[in-house]
């Protein structure tokens, strides 16, 4: 499946952005300035008193005192270090406020991006943009920015400092401006787009690697080792080649920079000398011009230098305002469900355009019903089962819950017909309370060890030393792959909705304890429609009707001894399972591996795969999603159309 990237923000809504946010604190913005100013103002007083000083010198005045000179400019010195250190509190303190208004925004610009649209553009662009763009930003908002305004209002004051002492000593300083503006142009021009292009072969890079330790599985059982270490070796190639540009740019900017700063030292000082030899001005002025001018290198550096970090800085936050440019996937309806039957109708549905994984899917859920969906990886079981869930729309048909489409129900009453539990889950940082409430946040401690015992999670829970109140995530207590399912399980329980679509939900749990899950989860799902899709086949022999998906469509569909006794392909699957041969049907769709020795309590079979190996050992390429975890380059392919994704 080809990966989108998220949108990005142009130079205009940047620069709107920042404007609107800077100008929400005017009182600290207004205190910001007039402390760098009186900054500012402090330090140009020792030049000039260095200057008389020079004059008095060379025309041996005896009525010169050395001594209160100098405590006169170590005076000014101290109250300069004082108000700058002020001044850099409060810039900090308001870059600080900008910071955190940024980020919360951000936060509910993301939470916001429709399902659909997160999973097509995969995680590596998200990630980056969350974590490398975040960084950038802060660094360029907590340091760039306020060194940024110290620069522009010290050498604004600097500046006019010289015009103060004689307006002639500027003119050999505009000898530098031709130069400097050139190369910033020259720069500014062709930065933006360059750390752009570099932001997002990172995130493309990021991508890869997370695909190869996601499908790392995948990668050993289909023997993609090479193929991933050549798509690795482009990655890091398009982002070497990227990031080569942008030093490129530098190593011509900075060079004339530096030559820019050197000319107006060198011409104050060789035509205030001149001019002073003819008696044109005097040498106190000349000394106070060249130590201004002097002093102006330190601003303009800062501003020049700094500049490069608010081009990253900017493309960053390009990235993360181009959050706000996604549109939705869906336009609420004013209708409301009339039920809570699920039907699908003439379904089709594609990731790419001209390449459907569903091919004209029909298929009714009665309410109360327990559906199982089983087939071969890459069917589209997870696919559909999202669009049940109402995840994604379909390209045509319609999908309904009471007749309304999926797509026109506000989330949060989506959310109350119908929810989605997939194979992967997260635990977030907080305590195991917290992780559960996170369905149902105004329920009680007695409701949220309910739920922990109807996914047989309850027991391990009480043995930690703490129960409930156990910190988890990362860096705390740590809890195996399976527990943490329970939990994705125990919120679902709480949250309790009529109809359940859950996506091999199971999977990362062993089969005995599995087993006992399900069993938990049918008295608690009593009553409820339950979508299943899954690859242990007790799951299909419980169910009220089954559901056989192949290449996109649904090739079965019955109550499982009727799809026994028709010899089809689910019936070749089932003998399979049992570990007897079905000679006159074609499984190659659905071959299983041999069935293991052992059989849980109740006399089920042991769970193998459609796809396990002879070990009995699930293959990473049942363990991927429909939906493409894992994606692969047609070799003489750069385009993102020539990617396939594996299994779907």
């Amino acid at each position: 499946m080809a990966r989108e990237i998220l949108p990005v923000a142009d130079e205009a809504q940047v620069r709107a952005y920042a404007r609107r946010l800077t100008l929400k604190y005017p009182r600290e913005l207004a205190l910001a300035l007039v402390l760098h100013a009186l900054a500012a103002v402090s330090g140009l007083a020792a030049p000039r008193l260095l200057g008389e000083l020079v004059e008095a010198v060379a025309e041996h005045h005896a009525d010169i005192n050395v001594d209160t000179l100098a405590l006169a400019i170590a005076g000014f010195v101290i109250v300069q270090a004082v108000l700058v250190r002020f001044a850099v509190f409060v810039s900090a303190r308001l870059g600080e406020k900008v910071l955190a208004e940024l980020r919360e925004d951000f936060v509910d610009k993301i939470l916001a991006l429709p399902l659909s649209t997160v999973e097509r553009a995969g995680s590596g662009d998200l990630l980056t943009r969350t974590s490398r763009d975040v960084d950038a930003l802060s660094r360029s908002v907590r340091h760039a920015v306020p060194e940024t305004l110290i620069a522009v209002v010290t050498g604004f004051f600097v500046v006019g400092a010289v015009l103060v002492v004689n307006p002639i000593l500027a003119v050999p300083s505009l000898l530098a401006v031709p130069v400097l503006w050139i190369a910033t142009r020259w720069y500014l021009k062709r930065a933006r787009d360059g750390y752009l292009r570099e932001n997002a072969a990172y995130a493309e890079m990021t991508e890869g690697l997370a695909e190869t330790v996601d499908g790392a599985r995948t990668v050993e059982a289909l023997g993609l080792r090479d193929r991933r270490h050549r798509r690795t070796d482009r990655d890091i190639a398009r982002s070497w080649k990227a990031e080569r540009y942008t030093l490129g740019l530098r190593t011509v900017w900075f060079p004339a920079v530096e030559f820019g700063y050197v000319i107006p030292v060198v011409a104050t000082l060789l035509v205030g000398g001149l001019f002073a030899a003819e008696g044109w001005v005097s040498l106190r002025d000349v000394t106070a011009a060249t130590l201004y001018v002097q002093m102006l290198i330190d601003p303009l550096d800062r501003l020049l230098s700094w500049v490069d970090e608010l081009q990253v800085g900017g493309a960053s936050m390009a990235r993360l305002l181009g959050v706000a440019e996604v549109k939705e996937d869906r336009v609420t309806g004013s209708a409301r469900p009339g039920g809570e039957e699920i039907q699908a109708s003439e379904v089709r549905y594609s990731y790419r355009p001209g390449h459907d994984v569903l091919h004209g899917i029909d298929l009714e859920v009665r309410q109360g019903e327990r559906l199982a969906m089983v087939g071969p990886s890459g069917a589209g079981k997870s696919t559909l089962g999202r669009l049940l869930a109402g995840i994604h729309g379909p390209r045509t048909g319609s999908v309904t819950v009471g007749g309304v489409p999926l797509v026109e129900l506000p989330l949060d009453e989506l959310r109350g017909h119908v929810a989605l539990v997939t194979q992967e889950h997260h635990v977030f940082r907080g305590t195991l309370r917290d992780n559960v409430l996170i369905a149902r946040p105004d329920a009680s401690d007695d409701d949220v060890r309910r739920a922990l015992a109807a996914v047989d999670a309850l027991e391990w829970v009480e043995q930690l030393d703490q129960g409930l109140d156990t910190a988890v995530g990362s860096g705390r207590t740590a809890i195996s792959p399976a527990q943490a399912q329970q939990l994705a399980l125990a919120r679902l329980v709480l949250a309790d909705p009529h109809t359940l679509v859950l996506d091999e939900a199971t999977s990362l749990i062993d089969p005995r304890a599995a087993r006992d899950l399900e069993r938990s989860l049918a008295a608690v799902l009593d009553g409820r429609t339950v979508i299943a899709i899954a690859h242990r086949l007790y799951t299909a022999h419980d169910a009220d009707r089954v559901a056989v998906v192949e290449g996109g469509r649904i090739s079965e569909l019955g109550p499982h001894d009727e799809l026994v006794a028709a010899g089809g392909a689910y019936a070749a699957l089932w003998q399979s399972w049992h570990g007897r041969p079905a000679h006159s049907i074609e499984t190659t769709p659905m071959e299983a591996g041999p069935m293991d020795s052992a059989v849980p309590d109740g006399g089920s079979p042991p769970a193998v795969t459609p796809d396990a190996d002879p070990s009995g050992a699930e293959t990473a390429a049942e363990g991927a999603s429909d939906q493409a975890v894992l994606t692969e380059e047609s070799p003489d392919a750069e385009s993102p159309d020539a990617q396939v994704p594996l299994g779907a």
